[in-house]
Order: C-alpha cells, then sequence, then structure tokens
C-alpha cells in the first residue's frame, strides 16, 4: 500500500470509539510520496493532501513509512534509530500508536 492509497482510506478505517476525546492534528511529510495533515477531532477524522498548521510534524522515507504501516517496523524505534521524525507534541505523537 502507498502513501497515498494509506492516506486516502485513513478516515473510513479510523475507530471512532479510539478517536473519541483526541483533538490533535498532524502533518506527515512522506520522502518522495508527497505530504498530508490529518486532523483529529473527538472521533472524527479528516485528512488534506498538503500542508498546513499542526500539533505534530512527522516525517519519513517512503520505505520506513511503508513498513511502518504494514507492522513490520515499530514506530518507537524507527524514531530512536532517526528513521521517523516528530516535530511538536510528543504527547499528540503518542496518540498515534493507539488511534490506527
Amino acid at each position: 500500500m502507498s502513501a497515498k492509497d494509506f492516506f486516502n482510506g485513513l478516515a473510513a478505517r479510523a475507530d471512532p470509539a479510539k478517536t473519541a476525546g483526541v483533538n490533535n492534528s498532524y502533518f506527515f511529510d512522506i520522502e518522495g510520496e508527497g505530504q498530508w495533515t490529518v486532523d483529529v477531532r473527538d472521533g472524527s477524522v479528516s485528512v488534506a493532501e498538503g500542508g498546513g498548521d499542526a500539533d505534530v510534524t512527522i516525517a519519513a522515507s517512503a520505505d520506513d513509512f511503508d513498513k511502518i504501516v504494514a507492522g513490520e517496523m515499530n514506530p518507537t524505534t524507527a524514531y530512536m534509530s532517526g528513521k521517523l521524525k516528530i516535530k511538536g507534541d510528543m504527547g499528540a505523537a503518542m496518540k498515534l500508536q493507539k488511534l490506527f
């Protein structure tokens, strides 16, 4: 699954029970694939292609992002090894593992 496919289907796959009470925005910069802003607002998830203001900025190569999405790479390990770069609200970033 490409990053574009992942983000295009994200809102439909999001579990409202998991996103309830979460109010954060995430900017994903996937090298060679594109940029997306994901807005999570109390059970609702919206995805827009392109950048914008966000609580957290997450950057990764397309290959590493694909491995994380496929469950082949642990996001925490990717961050600790520098393959996943996170800027902004780390608390909001940690919520991502539970949301999707």
